[in-house]
């Protein structure tokens, strides 16, 4: 990732003016396509459909004559990929996945290749390129505490959670081995380089040493919020989103980007998919950096992947971002391919260890 200036003074309502030039300028190739396509675009819902149908999706409309209808997906879509793809029945033109989902699928060979030219594509960070999914915006799991709590500092690091002595405080945790396992593991004091393959048994004996101290076990993202807000618990992990709509809404609470685990969520397209080209098109516009930049200031406090974004976000809100200089460098990509293979093993060895 490199560093780069953070504002150039436009504002979002300029930017979204300014869409249908900066589309042709990226490449768009508009005339390839007749005004009445159509995509069927699946993505995660509530702020998803909001930032994205701003930075993406109304855009997109303006500069190519097509239209885009958006459908909420269900939370984990590869069934439901794998389904339109054997059945034919294309209800889902571009989907969002994570990396794990990526991974899932791409083996199963049941997504299309992607079109990687072209000068945005070319900038998108490695980590969010892959032959048939680009990833579009980066979440992390970070430490989130009550700065009211701990008037005299609060956690830097995974040891300082686990060290009950020196930060004490109402704990909660994920009751999922995924990040939980990594978690525990660099409290442990693995290296973060060392981290993959997980060695869960380690990770295990490290989380009863803390155990009693859990005061939450928590199954969901909004829980984590209301558990912050409400002051129910001290510190937890929890996504950066879900920390920052607290702090935003006023709590003394903060961020600790060390040693948090970022994953990426992108855009794809089933196999065979007899809209393809257009969709190649669509995802293709979302690599620019303006309309990146553009869903970080309609709400969505998730990193962009192509870094020239952070030439046009405004320093406050670029100080929000998994991917901005500061913050990035302070994170651990989690190892979703090693997550596909040994998911079932993982979470049948931690849901073990919770009944004992």
């Amino acid at each position: 990732m490199t560093d780069g200036p953070l504002h150039k003074g436009i504002s979002r309502r300029a930017m979204m003016k300014m869409t249908g030039a900066t589309a042709v300028a990226s490449g768009l190739s508009m005339p390839a396509f007749a005004s009445d396509g159509r995509l069927i675009v699946a993505d995660p819902g509530g702020p998803f459909t909001d930032a994205f149908g701003a930075a993406f999706y109304r855009p997109f409309e303006e500069a190519t004559g097509n239209t885009i209808r958006n459908i909420a997906r269900e939370h984990q879509p590869t069934s439901h990929v794998q389904a339109i793809v054997e059945t034919g029945s294309y209800t889902w033109d571009v989907v969002t996945i994570t990396q794990a989902g990526q991974v899932l699928l791409s083996d199963r060979d049941l997504l299309e290749d992607l079109d990687w030219s072209g000068e945005h594509m070319d900038n998108i960070m490695p980590e969010a390129r892959a032959d048939d999914w680009m990833g579009t915006d980066v979440y992390a799991t970070v430490l989130a505490y009550r700065t009211d709590a701990m008037p005299d500092g609060g956690p830097e690091s995974w040891a300082d959670f686990f060290d009950v002595e020196a930060f004490p405080g109402r704990r909660a945790l994920r009751r999922s081995p995924i990040d939980t396992l990594e978690i525990a593991l660099l409290a442990d004091g693995v290296d973060p380089s060392e981290l993959y393959p997980l060695d869960i048994e380690r990770a295990l004996a490290k989380l009863s040493e803390i155990r009693e101290h859990i005061s939450v076990w928590w199954t969901g993202g909004a829980q984590t919020s209301q558990l912050l807000q409400t002051g129910e618990v001290d510190m937890l992990p929890t996504w950066n989103a879900r920390a920052q709509t607290v702090i935003d809404g006023g709590v003394d609470a903060a961020i600790q980007w060390n040693q948090g685990l970022y994953s990426i969520e992108g855009w794809a397209i089933p196999k065979d998919n007899p809209n393809a080209e257009l969709a190649r098109e669509f995802i293709k516009f979302c690599a620019n950096p303006e309309q990146q930049a553009a869903f970080t200031e309609a709400g969505l406090t998730y990193g962009p992947t192509n870094p020239g974004a952070y030439d046009f976000i405004p320093p406050e809100t670029a100080e929000k971002l998994p991917t901005a200089p500061g913050n990035f460098d302070n994170l651990i990509l989690a190892d979703q391919a090693w997550w596909g293979e040994f998911k079932e093993e993982a979470e049948a060895r931690f849901n073990e260890w919770l009944l004992t």
